[in-house]
């Protein structure tokens, strides 16, 4: 369904709609400012905000380009804050964890469930010589999966000693009840898909290897910027600017891997990484899979539930097989959807299941359309949203269609996106 009506009434009836939320193209807010033209060293102005203790992760130049300055630091000290006041009782009414399909209600449970983990990850061994010779010691924890960690690996830069090069080192965890032969295919699978993509907006795998107590770990490009979920959660939601260069970053990336023949099948905000100048990173292809060999020209269907609630296709609840692309497409529409409202649109794509769900497939329909998309003021971006986020994959775009949308187009990427550093 294509919206129709113009963009000045769909903006009051969004905001009548939405009280709570801000509107999502209003004009920019105190983090979207003015700034010199772009460099990748630090100007004065921006040294000087910096030492006055003004933190500014997006700003818009005079030539039209943006920036990004992401400090996970900075976003991790205030998530830790955000945290203790919730376990201390000092919740505020109204505020996004009373809502059921906000991101920072799902962020909580987590937290609750992961705390004591983390407690015990940081008193673990470390790895073998072999890998702190190749790539220093593995230190602080920076990710989580159902079974891995992912931890920074610090090694003296040879040539300036002074200086350090890091690593992101994940750790591959033996599955409960999975044979050795089973836990080696299935990381040696996972490398294989990883290590052959070369693309900015992909995540640069560069080894395999165990450490002291045969556990495999694979070393990665460390992303400064953490990681786009706690970015979201953090902010609330992002700017109009900000959410399409990451949106166009990411289609980037997923269309580079379907080219590739290679399907991710498991995007969402914790799997897409971000460096400190804001270049999206997809990662962990734990759940990849390969539809079609260089020698194959027809694409192989797919089979079987995976991925995270929220980012699952309707198609995958239905379908004995499906294309895994139209699956890594709509979980795109869902992503950039989050990053714009902060909140999920449902809990699970399937009908009869979710109220949000079925709303969604009775509203897309009619002309006044679906109100959380109708936040978006612009009629480019709607029908784009809409047609990604089709139930009926045959009619859904596909990452290449939805680049070469005319709003797709429009949208400028900063220049770390498109250098990806």
């Amino acid at each position: 369904m294509f919206s129709r009506k113009d963009d000045s009434s769909r903006e009051s009836s969004s905001s009548r709609a939405f009280p709570n939320e801000k509107n999502a193209d209003a004009k920019p807010t105190n983090q979207t400012v003015l700034r010199p033209t772009p460099s990748r060293q630090p100007s004065a102005s921006k040294l000087d905000k910096a030492a006055h203790g003004q933190y500014q992760r997006f700003w818009i130049n005079e030539d039209g380009t943006h920036e990004h300055h992401l400090k996970v630091a900075r976003r991790q000290e205030k998530l830790s804050d955000m945290f203790q006041s919730l376990m201390l009782g000092k919740k505020k009414e109204g505020t996004h964890e009373d809502q059921p399909l906000s991101l920072m209600s799902n962020w909580v449970d987590v937290m609750r469930n992961e705390k004591e983990k983390l407690a015990e990850a940081k008193n673990s061994a470390n790895a073998s010589l072999t890998l702190v010779q190749k790539y220093g010691k593995c230190q602080e924890v920076v990710g989580r999966g159902a079974f891995g960690i992912v931890r920074v690996a610090h090694k003296t830069d040879a040539k300036d000693p002074r200086r350090e090069q890091l690593y992101a080192v994940k750790e591959f965890k033996q599955r409960p009840g999975e044979s050795d032969k089973k836990y080696q295919k299935r990381l040696t699978a996972e490398f294989c898909i990883s290590s052959s993509m070369q693309h900015p907006n992909v995540i640069n795998t560069l080894d395999l290897l165990q450490d002291d107590k045969g556990v495999y770990c694979e070393v990665m490009e460390y992303c400064s910027g953490g990681d786009l979920y706690t970015l979201v959660l953090s902010a609330g939601q992002l700017e109009v600017v900000e959410a399409d260069c990451f949106f166009k970053q990411l289609m980037r990336g997923v269309d580079y891997m379907h080219e590739m023949g290679v399907a991710h099948r498991d995007l969402k905000p914790e799997n897409l990484l971000l460096t400190s100048h804001g270049s999206i990173k997809i990662t962990d292809f734990g759940n990849g899979e390969c539809f079609r060999m260089a020698w194959e020209k027809e694409a192989h269907m797919t089979a079987g539930l995976c991925g995270s609630g929220p980012y699952i296709a309707p198609e995958e609840y239905v379908d004995k097989e499906f294309d895994p692309r139209a699956v890594d497409t709509w979980a795109c529409g869902i992503i950039y959807m989050a990053m714009r409202t902060g909140r999920h649109l449902w809990r699970v794509a399937q009908r009869g299941e979710d109220e949000f769900f079925d709303r969604y497939l009775e509203d897309r329909k009619k002309e006044s359309g679906y109100r959380p998309i109708e936040v978006l003021r612009r009629q480019k971006c709607r029908n784009v949203i809409y047609s990604i986020l089709d139930p009926n994959p045959q009619r859904r775009l596909t990452a290449h269609q939805v680049l070469f949308s005319e709003w797709v187009k429009e949208i400028k990427v900063c220049r770390a996106g498109d250098e990806g550093f």
